[in-house]
Parts: structure tokens; C-alpha cells; sequence
């Protein structure tokens, strides 16, 4: 099976006679977080709302083994901070993980607490790549105002910042795109990169990124078989989304995936938005992004 799932994934970029593909949403956590992670999808909980079988539950050292087999050049690691006084431990996991991993995309969280520009700005000058907020796991609004001396360090730096915060699968009080707009309206030249598209304020994002020329949208799920029995994305967008071609970018959301790797790829060629797109999402601008790093 592993031979199968390799050659599927090879043989996509190797026909856009790409080198591989970047991955800009990639979860790599702490043993202790990830088993809790995984048994909250084990359990269909109340963030997740549905059955959702993890695919992909090997040992890091075999999954990493796995990404390079697929010919993934770069990926993150994403930690999520779901309370205060935790973001420091899962970044200076995220670091050694990354110092072990040359593929590894530097990443890094945060949490609205007193001390998060204190420890944003030393893991900026100390080389992280992206930053990762989960609203919709943390419970905060991206506008909390203890977060306004962040802001300042991020915009000015140009991190990338992957934030989840559209509604799906399950939304609560601090999800949509009411406070990502706020806080544009005060710092527009933030780098933000939202996950899974913003679904399902699949249109409101978009509309974010077509004003915010720092504003990227990911690919993670939002186009496939498993997304859509929920939250399809709405066919009517796709001439838009063909416009932002330079402002889209892949991510897989792996290893929490309820199907092959390769399935959301080939879903993403499905849309017809022509193989200048593919190549723009699954390498080039996620390339610049990391460029600028």
C-alpha cells in the first residue's frame, strides 16, 4: 500500500514537472499533545462533530520517512497553543524537531497572555519561519487585546501566520471572519495565511484576500470528499480563486487525515483552474512565502 500512496503522490508533481511539492500545513506535536489531539478525533468531539479516522498514525520517524518518500520538500509543524502558559513548550519542541529535520519549516504559536510578545519577538529573531493560532481551539478572537503588542513584532517581520479561523468543522464564538478583518483593518500588511480556506466563510475570506494583498488561503480539506459532505466549497468561487492564483497555497493537514494524501492533490487538479494554479499552490507561492523567511 505505502508503494502505491508514494507513486501517486510522485506522479502528480512529476507531471507538472514540479520538484516536489511544499506543504504548508503539516502537524508535528509532542507526544503527550498529539495523543491527546488524536483522541479528541478518535472521539468525535465537540470540536470535531464527526467520526473522523486518522490515517496516518505512525511514529514521527516514519511519517517523516513518509513525507520525503512523497517527494514533500518542506513542511511545518504547526503547534497550536490551547491555553496560556503553553506555547513556550511547544516551541521549544517545534525548534529541536525542526533542528532534527532539515525539511522542516521553523514553526512556532502563540496565546493572548501577558508575556506573548516577550517570547513572539525572541522566536522571531531566533529564525521561526510561521507562525500557527487555532481560534477555534483556543477560544480567542485574533483582535484580543493581549495581543496588541504582538502584531506590531509579526507585521513588521513578515511571518507568515497560518490562522484557523473559519467555523468548520465546528464553529463557536471566536470562529468566522469577524475579528481576521478587524485586526486587518488595524495592521494590513500582516501575513496571514488562512487554513481550509476559511470554510465555510469559504466567500468572506476570500473577499479578505482579494483586498489584503498579505492575506493567502490554504488548501487543507477544503476541496475534498470528506470536507464537502459538511462544508462544500462553493463551485460559483472558483473563477475568483482563479484570479488569486499567487495567493493560494497547499496544505494537507496531515497526518490527521481521514483518506490517501494523494486524494485532496488530485481533488485539487479536479477543479480545472489549469496547471499554471497547481503549480503556483503547490510550490511556487508557498516558495515566496518561505523566501522571505
Amino acid at each position: 500500500m505505502r508503494e502505491r500512496e508514494v507513486d501517486r503522490v510522485r506522479s502528480f508533481w512529476q507531471r507538472l514537472e514540479l520538484p516536489g511539492v511544499l506543504d504548508l500545513h503539516v502537524h508535528f506535536l509532542p507526544p503527550p499533545i498529539e495523543r491527546a489531539v488524536w483522541r479528541e478525533f478518535d472521539n468525535g468531539g465537540e470540536k470535531i462533530g464527526r467520526d473522523w479516522p486518522i490515517r496516518y498514525r505512525q511514529s514521527p520517524e516514519e511519517r517523516v520517512s513518509l513525507l520525503r518518500d512523497f517527494g514533500v520538500r518542506r513542511w511545518t509543524t504547526l503547534p497550536y497553543a490551547h491555553k496560556p502558559g503553553v506555547a513556550s513548550y511547544l516551541n521549544d519542541w517545534s525548534r529541536d524537531f525542526a533542528l532534527a529535520t532539515p525539511e522542516v519549516v521553523r514553526s512556532a504559536t502563540l496565546y493572548p497572555e501577558p508575556e506573548a510578545a516577550s517570547y513572539v519577538g525572541a522566536q522571531i529573531a531566533d529564525g521561526v519561519e510561521v507562525l500557527k493560532i487555532h481560534l477555534q481551539v483556543g477560544e480567542f478572537h485574533l483582535d484580543d487585546p493581549l495581543l496588541d503588542e504582538v502584531w506590531p513584532l509579526i507585521e513588521e517581520a513578515g511571518t507568515p501566520v497560518v490562522v484557523h479561523a473559519g467555523s468548520g468543522p465546528v464553529g463557536n464564538d471566536f470562529t468566522g471572519p469577524a475579528s481576521t478583518a478587524r485586526l486587518l483593518a488595524r495592521f494590513p500588511r500582516l501575513v496571514l495565511v488562512i487554513a481550509h480556506m476559511g470554510t465555510p466563510e469559504a466567500e468572506e475570506f476570500l473577499a479578505l484576500a482579494e483586498t489584503h494583498d498579505g492575506v493567502h488561503l490554504d488548501t487543507s480539506m477544503a476541496f475534498t470528499d470528506f470536507f464537502a459532505s459538511h462544508h462544500r466549497y462553493p463551485r460559483a468561487l472558483l473563477p475568483r480563486l482563479a484570479d488569486l492564483r499567487d495567493r493560494v497555497v497547499y496544505g494537507s493537514d496531515f497526518p490527521t487525515l481521514p483518506f490517501a494524501y494523494a486524494d485532496q492533490l488530485n481533488q485539487l487538479a479536479g477543479l480545472g483552474l489549469g496547471e499554471e494554479w497547481l503549480r503556483a499552490v503547490c510550490w511556487g507561492n508557498a516558495a515566496r512565502l518561505l523566501g522571505n523567511r
